[in-house]
């Protein structure tokens, strides 16, 4: 099933995709789902952020050949944006990096997970853009001067249900047109799993919150004017562009 979250005269709403058109619900999270019995044609759709959370965590270390341990931290979530939005790079702090990652978006409570039942709180999976200065983690360990410029975190576009294997999901990341790299959560030291089991043996995750998996070699430096697509498969594309 894939959810999007829309822009509509009523403001922004939750809907289900069928055919050609998106059907309006009153809550995504809830067992089973209450269509309002409005629709919305897919050509006249206007996507917004997958998910607008209270909490997004991020998971640091989790990348290609790092070897020291998982580490979560908060990400403002006044960060988030939508497919289409510009990401607004903050300049002249060094260097600024996109990382394409797969994020998990919780539906239901969750507290001490373990591997078995990790994905069992899980509603569904979307693409994110992990905007970075780079430079700046290692003056601020806590994440926040490097990744609190506005836009930098990209969700979308929309959030799908049904992923075979959240632990194989290939990941490719097109810059300008070009691509830079294939990976995917396979390439994750820690897996999608772990990181969820870690995540609440420490805090109770509520659903809408969001947690970001690692970037598996997708950290790439953008400058102004680059296209960022990051296609994650079975989900979809998140694209962005850099201002």
């Amino acid at each position: 099933m894939r959810i999007a979250r829309l822009e509509t005269p009523t403001g922004p709403r939750h809907a289900v995709a069928s055919g050609d058109q998106w059907n309006i619900v009153t809550d995504p999270f809830a067992a089973p789902l209450v269509y309002t019995g409005e629709s919305i044609p897919a050509t006249d759709a206007v996507l917004l952020a997958a998910i607008d959370p209270r909490l997004v965590v991020g998971i640091g270390h989790n990348k290609p050949g790092n070897p020291l341990p998982m580490q979560a931290w908060h990400k403002s979530v006044h960060t988030v944006a939508g497919s289409g939005d510009a990401i607004y790079a903050v300049r002249g702090l060094g260097t600024v990096n996109i990382e394409g990652e797969l994020a998990v978006v919780i539906g239901s409570s969750a507290t001490n997970l373990t591997l078995e039942n990790a994905f069992d709180a899980v509603l569904g999976y979307t693409v994110a853009n992990d905007v970075t200065n780079v430079d700046q983690c290692a003056i601020d360990q806590r994440n926040f001067q490097g990744k609190s410029g506005k836009n930098y975190t990209p969700l979308g576009p929309w959030i799908e249900t049904e992923i075979a294997d959240p632990e194989n999901v290939a990941t490719e990341v097109v810059i300008n047109g070009d691509v830079i790299v294939n990976s995917g959560s396979f390439n994750l030291p820690s897996s999608v799993a772990a990181t969820l089991v870690y995540v609440t043996s420490w805090l109770t995750l509520e659903p809408g919150d969001v947690v970001l998996t690692g970037a598996p070699g997708t950290d790439i430096a953008v400058q102004p004017g680059d296209v960022v697509d990051i296609t994650l498969a079975g989900i979809g594309t998140l694209s962005n562009t850099i201002a």
